[in-house]
């Protein structure tokens, strides 16, 4: 059906329109061929520039022609009938002139001789028409062809419309509990959130080229506290690393703290010092729950290990009076980040937690 459009259209309409569409569409997967090394897309777009190629030959034929006529030859020799017919008519005349002269013929008046049409000015006209058709239909089509080209560049692509980006915030709005009215007030869970989610926390964590898939912030308290110990958390999840940060505002110190790993099943553990707080890095296994939902009524397995999570705990005052805030990394491949990078992490969000008075 296209095809036949296609044929119904002027020859200095349809053969430009041609031109411009396989030249574009030629360029454009050949293009795409030679950066992702495809063979298929570069024989397609072969097949395009042939065309296109076939196109540009038929037009220089067609002006070609249209400058240089050449008399067109009638079937069945009529043509070199006329000629030699032209040729024995003025013999006859010139016998029949001698015979019986004629009177010379009167020159025609100005005004009659001037209504005859000039020869060759139907086909001037015609040329220019046809080269207007064949400008508008490239200057047309060569718009088109530019939008097809540069519209992906402009548009927004259809992966960004369909993931909107993570945030922290929360539209329950839930009270958190009573222990974060307390004076000094903890950092809530989503203040915490909005710390660690930086536009340049995939960088530091090494992995540049992701973006966070999930965000989270909670208001919790410590377990086997009564709900008397605030303790707010925020989670990142990325494609490679997940990263979880709390802030536990009990009377724990972080020297308190390394002796405990001594008993604890922690290893790696070193000692550093961030923003002039006290600080230790210590590594250990995340735990791993399953659960079958099948038609038994669904039963949950053993609690297994996970894979290792890295974690910073750095102290919440330079006094190391009590209570610290712990940076964790892990992935499900078991690949963990450089401590360099929970460093960077720390530098970046500790300033966002306000330090606990003295007591």
């Amino acid at each position: 059906m296209l095809g036949f459009l296609i044929r119904l259209l002027p020859f200095w309409v349809r053969e430009p329109l041609l031109i411009v569409v396989c030249s574009v569409f030629g360029v454009r997967i050949m293009y795409l061929a030679v950066t992702e090394r495809d063979l298929v897309a570069a024989g397609l777009g072969s097949v395009f520039l042939l065309f296109a190629a076939i196109s540009v030959r038929g037009v220089v034929r067609a002006l070609r022609a249209r400058r240089n006529p050449s008399p067109a030859v009638s079937a069945g020799g009529a043509t070199v009938d006329a000629v030699a017919h032209a040729q024995v008519q003025p013999q006859a005349a010139l016998s029949q002139a001698a015979v019986h002269p004629q009177p010379l013929p009167q020159p025609l008046p100005q005004a009659q001789a001037g209504t005859g049409s000039r020869p060759g000015a139907g086909a001037s006209k015609k040329d220019h028409n046809a080269w207007a058709q064949a400008v508008g239909a490239v200057a047309l089509f060569g718009a088109l062809g530019a939008i097809l080209w540069l519209g992906p560049r402009f548009m927004p692509s259809e992966e960004v419309n369909a993931t909107p980006p993570a945030s922290c915030s929360d539209e329950t709005h839930e009270e958190p509990p009573k222990v974060y009215n307390k004076k000094p007030q903890p950092v809530t869970g989503e203040e915490l959130c909005n710390a660690v989610l930086r536009p340049d926390l995939a960088m530091l964590l090494g992995t540049p080229g992701e973006k966070a898939t999930s965000a989270s912030g909670s208001d919790n308290t410590a377990p086997l506290t009564d709900g008397k110990v605030a303790q707010p958390e925020a989670r990142i999840d990325f494609d490679t690393y997940t990263v979880n940060v709390s802030a536990t505002y009990n009377d724990l110190s972080i020297d308190q703290y390394v002796k405990l790993m001594k008993y604890g099943d922690e290893s790696d553990v070193k000692t550093v010092k961030v923003r002039g707080r006290s600080a230790v890095f210590s590594t250990d296994h995340t735990m791993k729950i399953e659960i079958n939902l099948g038609g038994d009524g669904g039963s949950g397995g053993p609690v297994g290990q996970g894979p290792l999570e890295r974690t910073l705990s750095v102290a919440l005052d330079r006094g190391d009076r009590g209570g610290y805030c712990e940076i964790t990394v892990w992935s499900e491949s078991g690949a963990l980040p450089s401590d360099t990078a929970l460093l960077s992490i720390a530098e970046k969000v500790l300033p966002k937690i306000p330090e606990r008075p003295a007591r």
